[in-house]
């Protein structure tokens, strides 16, 4: 077994390709499967099975990562411990929501700008089953979303913060029913406006609209966007009602720009969450994410 052989194949999991490995190693593919069939040999088992255009890992190749990775962390050490840690790759690689991108990211971004220039950060945004598939390839370090409370034996969870989903309008709209002193409004009434929302595949999205559902009500939206700050910048203009995690809107609330809008007959909170894989090899940049957490700035 010879380190080559196991950046190899750590890469084949990250790319899901052997010949994207091979491209991004500046090996031939034919060098890759050739490495790669030695390990097999070696061990007597298959690491991977070809699924469609992609290669996905075997339980032995799954097991065999937990250990390819453990190693490979060892090495860095060593470059690190004879004066070489120029040998080491310092990268953290994060996935997380569009949302929490813009809100939230930029602390993560801010604190290793400022106290760990040598690390290299990566953001790679989609739908949290993207991202759930990208942690299972070892396409991403650590996961950041906003969802309901999901669990899995195969995570370590570091994060599960609750955040209200709320109501925002312009200040100078008009809702029919709404009691003004408190900003109570039935939700019959509230869905009558003209709706600003995240595009469907969103996660609050589909959790408003199946509670919704649930009481015989539903929503047509008049636009729909993945971008949050667009939907806010509509909803700012008069137009209009969103649907917005509230730490996406509190400072335009603070600002007055928005007003929260309170159905007494609805109400749903999500949570923000940080896992990583249990097979992972926590990293020092994985602990260095940790500590922001313990300060609360995610």
């Amino acid at each position: 077994m010879e380190i080559r052989q196991l950046n190899s194949f750590v890469k084949i999991v990250e790319m899901q390709s052997f010949s994207k490995a091979a491209e991004a190693l500046g090996y031939t593919q034919a060098a890759v499967t050739i490495q790669i069939r030695q390990l097999e040999q070696e061990f007597n088992t298959k690491f991977f099975d070809r699924v469609g255009r992609h290669v996905v890992l075997t339980p032995p190749g799954r097991e065999f990562l937990q250990y390819a990775n453990e190693i490979l962390r060892r090495v860095d050490d060593v470059h690190t411990a004879l004066g070489n840690p120029q040998m080491q790759e310092h990268k953290l690689r994060i996935g997380s929501l569009e949302s929490l991108l813009t809100y939230k990211i930029p602390n993560v971004v801010k604190y290793f700008y400022d106290n760990h220039p040598e690390i290299t950060l990566e953001i790679k945004t989609g739908s949290p089953k993207e991202l759930i598939d990208m942690l299972e390839h070892n396409l991403i370090d650590m996961v950041y979303f906003l969802d309901r409370r999901v669990y899995d034996s195969n995570w370590i969870k570091i994060l599960e913060e609750p955040e209200p989903i709320i109501f925002v309008a312009s200040p100078d709209l008009e809702i029919p029913g709404e009691e003004h002193k408190t900003g109570h409004v039935h939700m019959s009434e509230l869905i009558k406006l003209p709706f600003f929302l995240t595009e469907q595949n969103s996660n609050y999205r589909y959790a408003l609209e199946q509670d919704l559902a649930a009481d015989r009500m539903q929503i047509r939206p008049f636009f729909e966007t993945g971008n949050t700050e667009v939907l806010i910048r509509l909803v700012k203009e008069n137009r209009g009602v969103t649907f917005l995690p509230a730490f996406s809107v509190q400072e335009s609330i603070k600002n007055k720009e928005l007003r929260e809008v309170k159905p007494v007959d609805f109400e749903l909170t999500m949570y923000r969450q940080i896992f990583y894989h249990k097979d992972k090899w926590v990293t020092d940049e994985m602990k260095e994410l940790e500590k922001l957490v313990k300060k609360g700035l995610l």
